[in-house]
């Protein structure tokens, strides 16, 4: 996503890192950044109020549950597969009702 203006940093970069600024995981500096993307930037800003927003409404009902540390980094593996372009392989894909879980 791009709102077709020039920023110093661009949106691309904004968005692929939201996450990494909402849960402060960021150097100050990076921070800074994103802060004054948003200042010049409505579609990004938009976009994290909106996450903003998604990750309260997470945290207010699932929110008491602890999750397995292992659960943590096997996301984040994911997450960045698939930013790097990578497939993800398929015998990390969820088991659905059309694909039965392999023996």
């Amino acid at each position: 996503m791009s709102c077709g203006e020039h920023h110093e940093t661009e949106c691309s970069e904004v968005l692929d890192h939201l996450y990494e600024f909402l849960d402060h995981e960021m150097p100050d500096s990076d921070c800074t950044k994103f802060e004054v993307h948003f200042e010049e930037c409505s579609p990004c800003l938009e976009k994290y109020g909106l996450e903003q927003a998604v990750k309260k409404l997470v945290k207010r009902c699932c929110g008491q549950d602890d999750v397995p540390s292992d659960l943590r980094a096997k996301v984040m593996g994911r997450i960045d597969l698939i930013r790097s372009g990578q497939a993800v392989p398929e015998h990390d894909l969820p088991v659905s009702a059309d694909r039965p879980a392999e023996a």
